[in-house]
């Protein structure tokens, strides 16, 4: 069987700046590269703490998925990459907004170091129609 591939980017989140697309539809399923908290307008990163950068991160994935057709309803996996495991209460509760029950499947893991020096990435898997 032949796969379709092609890659899905929008305004609504910070241009790819090396070689790769901010999603590539697969079939059925949109793998959306990972987002830090970069204004998409400005491409400068969000000030504040890790809730204002997990939420900026979370617009950046929503306008991906829009591009895409689907909302962050279509979402059912996702990787959280957090610089300081301490951070995750106040990322879950972000995080925790932006998705209806059932909530995706997730892993969390702490990394020494994000681009940017952001405090926060999330990379997703979704179900197109």
């Amino acid at each position: 069987m032949v796969s379709t591939r092609a890659s899905v980017s929008s305004p609504d989140a910070p241009q790819a700046i090396g070689p790769y697309s901010q999603a590539i539809r697969a079939g059925n399923f949109l793998f959306l590269s990972g987002q830090i908290p970069l204004d998409p307008a400005t491409g400068e990163v969000v000030a504040g703490d890790v809730r204002a950068q997990t939420r900026r991160v979370l617009d950046n994935m929503a306008g991906v998925l829009s591009a895409a057709g689907v909302s962050m309803g279509a979402v059912v996996k996702t990787t959280v990459f957090l610089i300081d495991l301490a951070d995750f209460t106040a990322m879950n509760e972000v995080y925790a907004t932006a998705f209806e029950t059932p909530a995706p499947a997730r892993s969390t893991v702490q990394v020494s170091r994000l681009p940017r020096d952001v405090r926060v990435e999330i990379e997703a898997i979704a179900l197109l129609p």
